[in-house]
């Protein structure tokens, strides 16, 4: 077995957010922000990406067959960082969201996810990007954005065509909490397991055997669909966002979430 590669990215911090670790031609990118749930803030954002390409540089050499995307903490990603968007900017925080989900798309070997805890809002987008995504059987799910004044615009684009028209309804529309076994019927994710790395296994296993061309010619095709739709969408979805952020109900929204209170516009019961 090859000795693990632990050193961190390049420009990185000891207080970096993101960690980078290759062993037995798997690369380990590690969200390790669990003080805001590993949302998506400018410094974690900037360091997946960087993650993800130095992965894919390693690929080109035959180094790394295959990406490990997993987290500290008992949420994997809970989306954007509503503290920081208006300091960020909106617009800027939407056009970050979109450069994580093609640069998952676009390395040229599988990206798996490892769920084991809570995933939300954005956090969803990026499992609808990964090729492959083995979550714990008790891990929950949820489109909040309607609960707070917004909607899954940009994600819309990487888990529309992952998951049944039926369950896109009920789920963008209630917000509602979802579990693993739903989240597998419906397609959100490959497989739901009460041993997260006993199911890796084979699955990392089989990435391992596969040849560096063989491996990019089908991330291709697997993610070629997505890509297109991601292409064409985006800055659509973009201006949606980044509008939806602005208004009134929204700014109440993410107010009345940060302070642990009901929206104003919300109906009792």
């Amino acid at each position: 077995m090859a000795a693990p590669e632990t050193a961190p990215a390049a420009g990185s911090s000891p207080t970096e957010l993101v960690h980078y670790a290759v062993e037995s031609g798997i690369a380990t990118i590690t969200l390790d922000s669990p003080g805001n749930r590993n949302a998506l803030s400018r410094q974690l954002v900037t360091e997946l990406v960087a993650g993800l390409e130095r992965a894919a540089l390693a690929a080109g050499t035959g180094q790394v067959r295959g990406i490990l995307l997993t987290h500290t903490g008992s949420v994997f990603c809970a989306g954007a960082d509503l503290k920081e968007a208006g300091a960020h900017g909106v617009e800027a925080g939407a056009r970050d969201l979109v450069q994580i989900l093609r640069t998952i798309l676009t390395v040229p070997v599988p990206v798996i996810a490892r769920v084991d805890g809570v995933a939300r809002a954005g956090g969803l987008g990026i499992l609808g990007a990964c090729d492959i995504v083995v979550a714990h059987s008790s891990a929950t799910f949820a489109f909040s954005e309607v609960r707070i004044g917004l909607g899954p615009a940009i994600i819309s684009l990487t888990t529309m065509p992952r998951m049944s028209s039926r369950a896109v309804s009920r789920y963008y529309l209630t917000g509602e909490a979802f579990g693993a076994a739903e989240a597998q019927a419906n397609g959100l994710i490959t497989a739901a397991a009460d041993d997260v790395d006993s199911t890796l296994a084979p699955i990392l296993e089989g990435v391992r055997q596969g040849s560096p061309q063989g491996l990019a010619e089908s991330k291709k095709m697997a993610a070629a669909t997505m890509l297109a739709a991601l292409n064409e969408g985006a800055e659509t979805m973009v201006a949606l966002s980044s509008r939806l952020f602005t208004t009134d109900e929204a700014k109440e929204g993410m107010a009345a979430f940060l302070e642990r209170r009901k929206p104003s516009w919300r109906l009792p019961s």
